[in-house]
C-alpha cells in the first residue's frame, strides 16, 4: 500500500520521553523506538516473529518489513504502529503479503462506531464488523479517541 499518514500528536504513549529527533544519538534513540513500537503490537496479540521495524524520528516515520501471516494481520500491525503517540505514517511497502487497497477511517471528535458504520455502510448496526476488524486495539467499541485510525473492512 506504501505510505500510511497519521496524526503524530494522538495516540497510545510507548516511546517514553525519548525523541529520537532532537537526541544526542539519534541511531539509538530510533533504534529504542523502533523496539518499543514492535513491543507494543506484539502485546497487541500479533505475531511478529517475521516482522521488522524501523523508526525515523526525522520524519516520525515507521517502516515495517518482512511478512506476517495474511492480509488482516497487516492491517492491524499497519493501525497498531500508527496509533502511536509520535508517529506520522507508517510506510509497509516492504510487508508482504501485498494487499489490495484497504480503507481506513480517522476518528473524529464525537465519532462513535456506531456512526462511522452508518457513513461508510449505510447501517449503524455493522459497527461490530469495524470493531472486530481492529482487536485487539479496540478492547471496546466505546474506547475510540480522536486522531486514531482504524481498519474499514469490506462487508462479506
Amino acid at each position: 500500500m506504501g505510505l500510511l499518514s497519521f496524526i503524530k500528536e494522538a495516540g497510545e504513549k510507548v516511546l517514553g520521553h525519548a525523541d529520537a529527533q532532537a537526541a544526542a544519538d539519534p541511531n539509538a534513540a530510533n533504534r529504542t523506538a523502533a523496539d518499543a513500537i514492535k513491543h507494543y503490537i506484539d502485546t497487541q496479540g500479533i505475531d511478529t516473529s517475521n516482522l521488522t521495524v524501523a523508526f525515523d524520528g526525522a520524519s516520525r516515520t515507521v517502516t515495517l518489513s518482512g511478512s506476517v501471516a495474511d492480509l488482516d494481520t497487516k492491517a492491524k500491525v499497519k493501525v497498531a504502529a500508527g496509533n502511536v503517540q509520535g508517529v506520522a505514517s507508517v510506510n509497509d511497502d516492504n510487508l508482504q503479503p501485498d494487499d489490495p487497497e484497504v480503507r481506513y477511517h480517522d476518528v473524529k471528535s464525537g465519532d462513535t462506531l456506531s456512526a462511522i458504520a452508518k457513513e461508510v455502510y449505510g447501517d449503524a448496526s455493522k459497527y461490530p464488523v469495524i470493531f472486530e476488524a481492529n482487536k485487539p486495539m479496540l478492547s471496546s467499541p466505546d474506547r475510540i479517541y480522536p486522531g486514531q485510525k482504524l481498519v474499514i473492512p469490506p462487508l462479506s
